[in-house]
């Protein structure tokens, strides 16, 4: 479960303004965040399928919105992977 700070540490990461927290940049930072979470948790839980069915979702919200922001600024879409490690 990501927590508060956690969530405030990835809005930061690409937040436009000071309390941008709909925008898809700041949606995609805090989705990583809790793909990275997950990924961890099954790395111990192998057997958590409910867990891995949501994994699964969050990487395609997470695709859907790259493709949204790529489509729609891609200046801002190669910023985000940048900043977050995406697509090496």
């Amino acid at each position: 479960m990501i927590t508060a700070e956690n969530k405030a540490k990835a809005f930061a990461l690409t937040q436009t303004h000071k309390t941008d927290v709909g925008s898809p940049q700041a949606q995609v930072s805090v989705l990583t965040t809790r793909i990275k979470e997950v990924t961890e948790h099954l790395k111990v839980n192998k057997h958590d399928h409910m867990a891995r069915r949501g994994l699964v979702q969050m990487v395609g919200r997470r695709k859907k919105l790259l493709k949204y922001l790529e489509d729609k600024d891609f200046e801002a879409y190669k910023a985000v992977v940048a900043k977050l490690g995406l697509r090496k």
